[in-house]
């Protein structure tokens, strides 16, 4: 289990600044805090790694006790075993890529079953780049280096602080792979920090929402999906359920999977899906179209029966419909008429329709 209970009162150029910070996350896993730009992540961080103090609280990893202000237990940051991945990649200039790796190696502590030099190579797929140095290498390359650099130190937490702020889309798609398979290959707890939902829905599995240095919510990806406090956030179109299936079926031709949630199937966009494969999709209430009788004649081939759990108002007078599908709910975004019209109410049934181009799945386990 992550532990982590602290507060600290910064001074900047506004007045004081409180962040105040609780959650239990189960180990291993990925952690995400997500929030606006200034809303305290960089310094929860720093103060897991060390850099900071709290004023009050505690950082706990499984067994081991980072800071505990009531127990008086402050580990110093260099001995705390925590990797910290930055914004930019700090490899040192003079260093080859390999000279990098090996400086983490050297930092590293000994433990009964480290990780070798072999294969963080081999996960980061850094085989071809060990001979260049940081300025021959793109974005990209650079903060696979400082991934693989901060592993080989050994750590029981590894801390990552908007780690593709930095980069492009296409470089952020390069990346982001080699972090699936990070966590799903290493037992080894993270802490990312994101204002890019995007990448919180490719790694999370528990999602803590920050404003001005409060929690607003936290839980599972697919709990805090549905949460107003995340549309606050992300704003209006971005709004939609996060749901996890298993894939049942592969058209590679056209990179289609069938998806089974619940008891029924959905059609997602999927690059070199397999049977068996665990896979996340968001829906977003945009997308939504909901239906009393079943569909007949219709393009769409997304069509799941479910019942209303809640209706709630939304933005200009619109409704936000919460569905429970029976593996989930979803939301779907109508007008004040349509549910008059339809007669909608919490524990109507209802058709779920969904198309097929607006849902592309995530792979939530590494090849």
């Amino acid at each position: 289990m992550l532990g982590v209970a602290i507060s600290k009162r910064l001074a900047n150029a506004t007045g004081a600044f409180d962040l105040r910070l609780a959650f239990d996350a189960p180990t291993p896993g990925v952690v995400a805090l997500f929030g606006r730009s200034g809303c305290g992540k960089t310094t929860a961080v720093n103060i897991m790694a060390g850099l900071l103090r709290p004023d009050e609280g505690h950082v706990r990893v499984d067994d081991a006790v980072l800071v505990d202000t009531h127990a008086r237990t402050d580990i110093p940051a260099e001995r705390r075993r925590v990797g910290y991945v930055f914004q930019d990649a700090r490899l040192f200039p003079h260093l080859s890529v390999l000279g990098n790796l090996r400086y983490g190696l050297k930092r590293a502590p000994s433990v009964s079953q480290p990780i070798p030099l072999e294969h963080v190579v081999s996960l980061l797929g850094l085989e071809t780049l060990l001979r260049r140095r940081p300025h021959q290498l793109s974005g990209g390359e650079r903060q696979r280096v400082a991934l693989g650099r901060a592993l080989l130190s050994q750590p029981r937490l590894l801390l990552l602080d908007e780690p593709l702020a930095s980069l492009d889309a296409a470089r952020r798609e390069e990346v982001l792979p080699y972090l699936v398979t990070l966590r799903d290959k290493l037992s080894i707890p993270m802490v990312y920090v994101s204002h890019q939902f995007d990448e919180v829905i490719r790694l999370a599995t528990h999602v803590v929402l920050l404003d001005a240095g409060q929690v607003t919510a936290q839980g599972s990806l697919n709990e805090v999906s549905l949460r107003p406090e995340l549309r606050q956030i992300v704003g209006t179109e971005a709004v939609g359920a996060v749901l996890d299936g298993v894939v049942t079926g592969v058209d590679a031709s056209r990179n289609v999977a069938e998806l089974g949630i619940g008891g029924g199937t959905l059609h997602v966009t999927l690059r070199e899906g397999r049977v068996g494969q665990r896979v996340r999709v968001q829906l977003l209430a945009r997308d939504v179209i909901l239906g009393i009788d079943p569909p007949y004649g219709l393009s769409v081939r997304n069509a799941l029966q479910g019942v209303v759990s809640e209706i709630s108002l939304d933005e200009d007078d619109a409704r936000l419909i919460r569905v429970d599908i029976g593996g989930g709910e979803v939301l779907a975004r109508v007008t004040h008429g349509a549910v008059n019209a339809l007669r909608l109410e919490p524990g109507r049934n209802v058709w779920v329709l969904i198309k097929a181009v607006s849902m592309r799945g995530y792979a939530m386990q590494a090849s």
